[in-house]
């Protein structure tokens, strides 16, 4: 019994070389056990992204006041917002209930959190603070410009990861879309904003989301074209797949630390010595500097796998 639920539990994950350690200790152990609850009570994926949305969103309220226990209790919030983040995957994989819509879904999900907590420290630092009190426009701009950023570091460091797993795992065990598939399918299937305006919002706002995400990485979509013309985009071998597991693992603690568990312990030291501006500038500087060095590794990897392909070193 004891590895059935191993097993069980193995299959929930993505993959162990894209979990994070914090993950593996503590997020997809809970976000198991939530899985399993709402597969008993046929509750699906979607609505525990739903959940998950509202309890980060309650969060981010209550990082408005300067008061820590407050603060603590939206810090609680926020860790059981993300153990649903996690559930909701984990219960897509377990019951194969996967959907674009879900996987938009999921995207947003952080997306409305971020925005709840972006802007509970914009007015807090505004109402409560001498200096921005003083000058509204300095948290302003450090918090839009400190957004964009996040936007981006959000954006690739999921793109790198679900790259991962399409050579470790083929396409059924990754989430990697390109945006001109995805434009035509958006034509093919017909919707308009007047006959379903939700599907064809959340199909809109994806599709720029991957033309972002290629448009950052213009080495891995030659690559990618070059795939696709010694080997139909299928059928790649072995040795290609394995010579870039072997170079991209090293990179997959970069996109971690770029995803959600190192931002919030950044943002908790933040909102403990009351200083939640703060949490902007380590985005802007740290956070940034991760970015780039994540974005200059994965396009130096692709230039050379695709010489290799040229060369016809992988046949």
């Amino acid at each position: 019994m004891k590895k059935e639920l191993k097993d069980d539990y193995r299959r929930s994950l993505k993959s162990m070389d894209t979990e994070e350690g914090i993950d593996l200790a503590f997020y997809r152990p809970i976000g198991y056990r939530w899985a399993v609850l709402a597969s008993r009570f046929g509750i699906s994926p979607n609505a525990i992204t739903i959940a998950a949305i509202f309890l980060g969103i309650g969060a981010g309220i209550l990082f408005y006041f300067p008061n820590l226990w407050l603060n603590v209790a939206g810090m609680v919030l926020l860790i059981w917002a993300n153990s649903f983040d996690s559930a909701d995957g984990q219960l897509a994989r377990l019951t194969k209930q996967y959907s674009r819509i879900g996987r938009i879904l999921d995207g947003l999900c952080g997306d409305f959190w971020f925005a709840a907590i972006y802007l509970a420290i914009i007015f807090r630092e505004i109402h409560f603070s001498g200096f921005f009190a003083s000058h509204p426009w300095v948290i302003w701009i450090l918090a839009v410009t400190t957004a964009l950023c996040h936007t981006k570091q959000a954006a690739m460091a999921d793109y790198y990861r679900q790259f991962h797993l399409y050579f470790l795992k083929g396409e059924e065990g990754s989430e990697l879309d390109s945006a001109s598939q995805l434009r035509r399918q958006l034509v093919e299937s017909g919707i308009t904003w007047r006959s379903n305006f939700f599907k064809r919002l959340t199909m809109g706002i994806y599709l720029a989301y991957t033309r972002q995400q290629e448009a950052t990485s213009p080495a891995m979509q030659a690559l990618r074209m070059e795939l696709r013309r010694h080997f139909n985009g299928s059928d790649i071998p072995q040795e290609f797949r394995n010579d870039f597991r072997r170079e991209s693992l090293p990179l997959m603690k970069y996109t971690n630390i770029l995803s959600f568990n190192w931002r919030t312990i950044t943002l908790f030291t933040s909102l403990f010595i009351g200083q939640p501006w703060l949490y902007f500038v380590a985005e802007l500087t740290v956070f940034n500097a991760l970015l780039i060095y994540m974005i200059v590794r994965h396009e130096r990897l692709c230039n050379r796998l695709r010489l290799k392909l040229e060369e016809g070193i992988y046949g």
